[in-house]
């Protein structure tokens, strides 16, 4: 029963998330509030698919960053994570944390203040989804997940590729 009851919140929460971002809004980029900071659109909107990847990630995110600071109402972080990424991919998020002492979703030792999310493309049943995370002191960092389009757990997350 109490995990019908977190699924039922979590879906809740995250549909409010896809509508607080914008989900009816032509954007393939969602994004917080950093200054200067434009959104990408398309004249003819994004496809269903690509929506949906940057949707998925920015809930995830979100959900994420809000039970780090301990305000999410239904989950903590490792939940959250549970619910959004693969098994796989949380045993090497678990690795990465411990080698690098940090957050192994933000890639750092505190909370970014913002951020925003970008489809950059798919292929062999993959889209490519960056985060560009916004810090206190002006800097950024991007964050590359891998979604797959079939609408199935986020399956990798890493550094920008070199």
């Amino acid at each position: 029963m109490r995990n019908k009851m977190r699924k039922a919140a979590t879906i809740a929460v995250a549909s409010g998330l896809l509508l607080g971002a914008g989900a009816a809004a032509p954007a393939l980029a969602v994004s917080g509030s950093p200054p200067g900071v434009a959104q990408s659109h398309q004249a003819s909107g994004p496809r269903a698919d690509e929506a949906g990847v940057v949707h998925r990630v920015t809930a995830f995110w979100d959900q994420y960053k809000s039970a780090v600071l301990g305000t999410n109402p239904v989950m903590n972080p490792a939940e959250v994570r549970g619910e959004f990424l693969t098994p796989e991919l949380n045993a090497e998020l678990d690795a990465w944390a411990e080698a690098n002492q940090a957050d192994p979703v933000f890639r750092a030792q505190n909370v970014p203040a913002d951020r925003t999310v970008r489809y950059e493309g798919s292929g062999m049943g993959y889209a490519s989804v960056v985060v560009t995370q916004y810090w206190g002191d002006g800097s950024t960092n991007d964050v590359w997940y891998r979604v797959p389009l079939d609408g199935s757990r986020i399956a990798g997350l890493q550094d920008p590729p070199v």
